[in-house]
């Protein structure tokens, strides 16, 4: 006789992140609809708690000594903005000053400390950086990705393909967590198309009638063409819905099946999620304050207006981050969603203003390059973007994979398309080639990277890199 599924709510740390936080199901029947005005209270409590602890950390209080801030000054969240931010440049030399892990971490691995795990960033803006995690970062953690997860209709018994990659970054172990310990799915390890051939990974969907599959919009893109060349027919599979990062628009017409996108980052896990209106992304407000600041001065902006997203968050017990200027572009919305709920949302993700490139006295984001190119080209496109210096002034230069086969004169067509199309919509030309499908795959991360690398700095570089000798002509 076959036993009714049991929660695995039996430890204590998941009880203890249980009565803190609630269970997936429950944050959506409460706290999702209350407003961040009737979780000021809560919200203090936390960043309190938060503050006295960072002020044990070295790399926190001699960061905020040279401003002359102390938790003893906190009064309430009018004060944030006191609080000085710090950005990852701050962290890496943190890392150079106390190697290997740095003087951020809240808890250091030793023969006193258990339960520990570290997991590194993705390195798209440097080398990774190491992140300590505690049991109840782990525990918490999964359940914010959880929510996100109950949000876009996982439930229990759903099985999963998990395609993220498993390796020193935490995004695919955390969905993992998040499948099994939070919703009862049933999780298939995948990995990525180099660990589990994207062939197989539409078998196993096929066979096992997988609900879902977990990875990144560009490989769900890349799955679909996949499954045509290969001869699946669309009664194959059982996909219901999709949660991915990226161009989920682009993957939702792909597959005819919803992909809802998510807001998440290496050191705190899911921030927040689309919720099935498309309103934008439900911030979950018991676990972060988000802010959005100008890129330039840092001081808060006003709801509507793009800037740095700057991130508290109230639920770690291991490195704290107290306004993590991370450097992703946003802004907050102002309006009220159409689903009811009034937590705080956030647009979808426009870019980095790290990777902004100013060009003959325009702002250029690579981001908003690769989206030109996909309107102009009508469909998902590979891109890649770097800058350089050439002749005394800086350039950038776009990479387009192209379509397999395609023939040399349509491929110069193409690249006189983008290129049209870029200067039309940023005013300025800039060189524009293509290159072999998956020529791209190094530098982007495709198939390895839990977030895929869309630029390169060259500019510091002082004689040309082989990237640079490689694609760009000189004329």
């Amino acid at each position: 006789m076959t036993q009714p599924a049991q929660w695995p709510y039996r430890d204590s740390l998941v009880n203890a992140a249980v009565a803190e936080y609630g269970r997936p199901e429950h944050y959506l029947e409460g706290r999702y609809y209350a407003s961040p005005d009737d979780l000021v209270r809560l919200r203090e409590e936390r960043l309190l708690r938060e503050l006295r602890r960072a002020w044990e950390i070295p790399f926190f209080r001699r960061h905020w000594e040279k401003t002359g801030f102390n938790p003893g000054q906190f009064r309430g969240l009018e004060d944030l903005h006191r609080i000085p931010f710090y950005t990852v440049e701050d962290i890496r030399e943190s890392i150079e000053r106390s190697p290997p892990y740095g003087d951020y971490q809240g808890v250091i691995p030793g023969p006193e400390q258990t339960g520990l795990r570290m997991y590194f960033s993705g390195g798209t803006t440097g080398s990774p950086r190491p992140t300590v995690y505690t049991s109840w970062d782990r525990i918490v953690g999964s359940l914010m990705v959880a929510r996100g997860l109950y949000m876009h209709g996982f439930r229990p018994g759903d099985i999963v393909i998990n395609s993220w990659s498993y390796g020193t970054h935490n995004a695919a172990w955390v969905w993992d967590e998040a499948l099994w310990l939070w919703l009862g799915c049933l999780p298939i390890t995948a990995s990525t198309g180099n660990v589990t051939a994207s062939v197989k990974q539409l078998e196993l969907a096929r066979d096992y009638q997988a609900k879902s599959l977990l990875t990144t919009s560009d490989y769900l893109q890349h799955l679909r063409n996949v499954a045509d060349e290969e001869g699946f027919k669309p009664g194959d599979f059982n996909f219901q819905y999709f949660q991915s990062i990226g161009d989920v628009k682009a993957a939702t017409e792909a597959w005819q099946v919803p992909v809802y996108d998510i807001y998440a980052f290496h050191e705190v896990q899911t921030i927040s999620a689309e919720c099935t209106a498309r309103g934008g992304l439900h911030i979950f407000d018991d676990a972060f304050i988000i802010e959005i600041v100008d890129t330039e001065t840092g001081e808060p902006l006003p709801p509507g207006e793009l800037g740095d997203i700057v991130v508290t968050c109230l639920y770690k017990s291991g490195s704290p981050q107290i306004r993590y200027n991370i450097k992703d572009l946003s802004r907050i919305l102002p309006d009220r969603c159409a689903c009811g709920s009034e937590s705080t949302r956030m647009d979808h993700i426009a870019g980095r203003s790290d990777t902004m490139v100013k060009l003959r006295g325009i702002n250029v984001w690579p981001e908003a390059v690769g989206r030109i190119a996909e309107e102009a080209l009508g469909g998902h496109v590979e891109y890649f973007c770097f800058a350089y210096h050439y002749r005394g002034r800086e350039e950038m230069a776009v990479l387009l994979e192209a379509p397999e086969g395609m023939q040399e004169k349509a491929a110069s067509e193409l690249q006189k398309k983008v290129s049209k199309a870029v200067q039309e919509k940023l005013g300025i030309k800039l060189q524009v080639k293509t290159v072999p499908q998956w020529a791209l795959d190094d530098l982007t991360g495709r198939q390895t990277a839990a977030k895929l690398r869309r630029f390169r700095d060259e500019r510091k570089q002082k004689e040309e890199s082989a990237l640079v000798k490689s694609f760009v002509e000189k004329d």
